[in-house]
């Protein structure tokens, strides 16, 4: 059996997700170690070290490295490509596992479309990291796929629901059911990963908090609130075609609408359910989703 993985660099341990991993590894009781800039200004918990690296230099980040077991990348899309010279300081260092950022749609089944091609930052970084864990057998990997952050998308209007005009965006039919995912559950799959080292090495794994539709979401919140909410309706086809015009233009916004199409069209099939769900594995349960919406409601 190998030894079991105790310490963590967390990439991105201040942002939304990045900061609920944090807390949920160090309740799993792994020593977690935060990479900054040299100029962050973000702070963290007291019991977390926090090391000031040059993302661009190898040598920085393998100086870093050295003497941890894991890396957890939470960084934002827009600096994906960056995770380069990452892996290449995480092998250098002996480091054990490799958590790219994956979080969100699963690029895995995203090749050829549009919103693949906004994503290669993402798959070219998997591809690599792939490749070198074939070439270093000890060099492991885990991919997480997750969904809609669903916690943040409520929070933020994202998922198409907001409670100070009591409105809801319903796309197509509204019955389409959808992979989605808490921040703070994200962060226990992570240590549930990190915990089982031998049974999550080199996997892809599609998880999900629960997969509700949009009426479902409707339904809880018309009877949590006591009243119907005023639904506007929308089609995912015309998402798609905006979404294709913006990013003609470069525009990049265009993930946005894509996404939308990609999993609220009627007939989508992007949810994971039954064993397609990997929590089954890391033995994790599903979320309750009527809690989560009340709890949105309620603050």
């Amino acid at each position: 059996m190998a030894d079991p993985i105790k310490k963590v660099a967390v990439i991105g341990a201040s942002g939304n997700l990045g900061k609920e991993i944090v807390q949920e590894l160090l309740k799993a009781g792994f020593e977690v170690t935060a990479f900054a800039r040299e100029d962050s200004q973000s702070k963290f918990p007291p019991n977390v070290t926090v090391k000031r690296v040059d993302y661009q230099s190898v040598d920085s980040l393998t100086s870093a490295l050295k003497g941890l077991d894991a890396v957890v990348s939470a960084i934002a899309t827009v600096a994906i490509g960056s995770q380069t010279p990452l892996v290449d300081a995480a092998i250098s260092a002996k480091v054990r596992r490799f958590i790219p950022s994956e979080f969100g749609i699963n690029t895995r089944i995203a090749g050829g479309t549009a919103i693949g091609n906004i994503l290669q930052g993402k798959v070219k970084t998997l591809d690599y990291i792939i490749g070198k864990s074939q070439e270093n057998p000890w060099f492991t990997w885990t991919g997480i796929s997750s969904g809609i952050f669903f916690d943040w998308g409520l929070q933020f209007g994202s998922v198409g629901f907001d409670k100070r005009t009591k409105t809801a965006t319903i796309y197509d039919s509204g019955d389409e059911p959808v992979q989605a995912s808490n921040l703070p559950f994200l962060g226990r799959v992570v240590a549930a990963v990190l915990s089982q080292p031998e049974k999550t090495a080199n996997q892809y794994l599609s998880v999900a908090s629960f997969n509700p539709s949009q009426n479902q979401i409707l339904k809880i919140v018309e009877a949590k609130t006591g009243e119907k909410w005023k639904v506007e309706h929308a089609s995912t086809a015309e998402q798609e075609k905006i979404g294709l015009e913006k990013l003609s233009k470069g525009d990049y916004s265009a993930f946005s609408n894509l996404l939308r199409h990609r999993i609220y069209a009627d007939g989508a099939k992007r949810a994971v359910e039954g064993e397609d769900n990997a929590i089954g594995l890391l033995g994790l349960q599903e979320e309750d989703l009527a809690a989560t919406v009340e709890k949105w409601l309620d603050e």
